[in-house]
C-alpha cells in the first residue's frame, strides 16, 4: 500500500509540475488513480499471500532438508 500511495503522490506532483512548466491541461482522474491504487495492493497482496501460502502448506521437515 505504501507503494501505492507513493505512486500516487508523485503522479499528482508530476502532473501538476508538467502542468505548471508546460502551460498544457493534465487532469488526474479520480478513476485512475482508484484503480491504480487497486491493483497496486492486489499485486503486492498477491505476491505476498501466495509465497506465504506455499510456505505453510509445506513440510519443515523438508524444508529443513532441502537447505
Amino acid at each position: 500500500m505504501t507503494g501505492g500511495l507513493a505512486g500516487i503522490v508523485l503522479g499528482v506532483a508530476v502532473s501538476g509540475i508538467v502542468s505548471l512548466f508546460s502551460e498544457w491541461s493534465s487532469p488526474v482522474s479520480l478513476v485512475a488513480v482508484a484503480v491504480g491504487f487497486l491493483f497496486s495492493a492486489a499485486v503486492g497482496v498477491f505476491f505476498g499471500y501466495y509465497p506465504a501460502w506455499k510456505a505453510a502448506h509445506f513440510d519443515p521437515i523438508q524444508a529443513l532438508r532441502y537447505e
